[in-house]
């Protein structure tokens, strides 16, 4: 068999996965299988400035570096099995790929709630193609209702709204954006988008879509109506992991990887990136994690790359452990929130500001006497979070 790499996912972590083999002098011809028919892209401004202003994928492209000019791109393409002991991976059309070396960049999709009622009139947001639908249909004559209060539900709130629909958010968790954020902060942001005209349900679920052929509306677990001619689904995502089954990895919550992004127990020379990856961080010491924030895919690609390229020249990879500082940003009416590190492992602690406007908020792991940083959020503070950047990428180095 030729010598060839195959990717598995067109998302930003195969392009950098693609662009790093490259750099690290893998000359070996690379094939990158994409589900939708659209080159590598930008997704967070799906939910932001793109679902305000209207939605053309040609604008979100990546840049692609000229050293992958020779890459095979396999776009509208599906894989759905693999066998990695044979080293093949099968298409939906049935047609067979042979690898040397594989990358696992399949990403994740949107959770879907089994709730009973029409189909139509529900909405996802994962694509452009999702973000196209739902702008064509947002206006002052839509009642638009989101389930979850994360960033996505908050990010279509702030947005929807600017367009003048009707905005209703319902969530089990008790305010927005608490797991990322703590609860003090995210009841920040729930008065910021009330005061915008966002109505919230906390606590509650959905027990029914309400409709024929199209959704009217939604009933909660305490009986409320509410009139919906859009429903999005925006609680949370499943990893794209269906086509390993059968191969003998650790598929729990995405793919488990080792320091160097190895695919644990796999028996060929396979590494996985961006979001579907389980990965350590000797940054921040603990269990395996998946962090979907928007760095991670071009941070992990780049190390993936560089293991993969050595495995498939008969070397050892770089025994330097990986080690990144996940960041984020979410723009909400006149709001910009910006972090570094992982706030959710830590304790929230307001440093400067009004925790109801601008601010910068530290969140601190407490472990005997140790009080250590582990995140930072700033609102419309994004200079002065530079310094806490650099402090979290020195830690433990």
């Amino acid at each position: 068999m030729k010598d060839q790499v195959v990717i598995v996912g067109a998302g930003l972590g195969g392009l950098r996965a693609a662009e790093s083999l490259r750099g690290a002098g893998y000359d070996g011809h690379i094939v990158v299988i994409g589900e939708e028919p659209h080159l590598p892209y930008n997704r967070p401004p799906l939910s932001k400035e793109a679902l305000a202003g209207g939605v053309n994928v040609e604008d979100l492209h990546f840049r692609r570096r000229p050293s992958i000019d020779d890459v095979e791109w396999r776009l509208g393409a599906k894989v759905v099995s693999s066998d990695l002991a044979a080293g093949t991976v099968t298409l939906e059309d049935g047609s067979e790929i042979p690898f040397s070396g594989l990358v696992i960049a399949s990403g994740i999709r949107p959770r879907q709630l089994p709730i009973p009622g029409p189909t139509q009139g529900r909405v996802l947001l994962r694509n452009a193609d999702d973000a196209a639908y739902l702008r064509d249909r947002l206006g002052p004559d839509t009642n638009l209702v989101i389930l979850g209060a994360g960033f996505i539900g908050c990010e279509v709130a702030a947005t929807a709204r600017k367009l003048g629909a009707n905005v209703d958010v319902v969530a089990l968790d008790p305010e927005p954006l608490v797991r990322p954020l703590g609860e003090e902060f995210g009841a920040a942001m729930r008065r910021h988008h009330e005061a915008n005209g966002v109505r919230f349900h906390l606590g509650r679920t959905v027990e029914e879509v309400l409709g024929d052929d199209h959704v009217s509306g939604v009933r909660l677990d305490d009986g409320t109506e509410l009139p919906a001619t859009i429903v999005l689904e925006a609680i949370g995502s499943v990893p794209n992991v269906e086509w390993l089954d059968g191969n003998g990895l650790d598929l729990s919550n995405g793919v488990l990887v080792d320091d160097s992004m190895q695919v644990v127990d796999s028996p060929v020379p396979a590494v996985a990136v961006g979001d579907i990856a389980r990965h350590p961080n000797v940054l921040f010491p603990g269990e395996p994690t998946r962090v979907e924030h928007w760095n991670m895919p071009t941070e992990i690609g780049r190390h993936a790359g560089k293991t993969l390229a050595a495995l498939l020249a008969g070397a050892e990879p770089d025994p330097t452990p990986f080690g990144a500082v996940p960041s984020f940003w979410s723009d909400q009416y006149d709001l910009n929130i910006q972090s570094f590190g992982m706030p959710g492992l830590g304790d929230p602690v307001l440093v400067d500001g009004d925790i109801n406007g601008d601010c910068i908020v530290e969140y601190r792991r407490h472990s005997g006497d140790d009080d250590e940083l582990v995140g930072v959020v700033g609102i419309n503070r994004s200079k002065d979070l530079l310094p806490y950047r650099k402090a979290l990428q020195s830690r433990q180095q």
